[in-house]
């Protein structure tokens, strides 16, 4: 199973919010997931991220894969 750390789009049309989700890769985007781990919401000046530190690095740890937004996220927060 490969487990990936991605956003799942939420919101209103044109206004979107996501949330950091753990799941699996063979599942659509806004489909079934394993963990909620955070929220991002773009809309807001500066952007508003808060993700759950401890649960990101246990899940890194377990093999999870980031995508290259997520990972970017992870970094400017100091969790990477």
């Amino acid at each position: 199973m490969a487990v990936k750390i991605r956003l799942r789009r939420m919101g209103a049309k044109k206004n979107p919010f996501y949330r950091v989700v753990v799941a699996d890769s063979r599942f659509p985007r806004d489909g079934r997931f394993i963990e909620e781990i955070g929220t991002y919401d773009p809309g807001k000046e500066p952007a508003e991220v808060k993700i759950d530190a401890e649960k990101a690095k246990k899940w890194i740890a377990n093999g999870a894969q980031p995508t290259d937004t997520v990972r970017a996220l992870l970094k400017k927060n100091e969790i990477l």
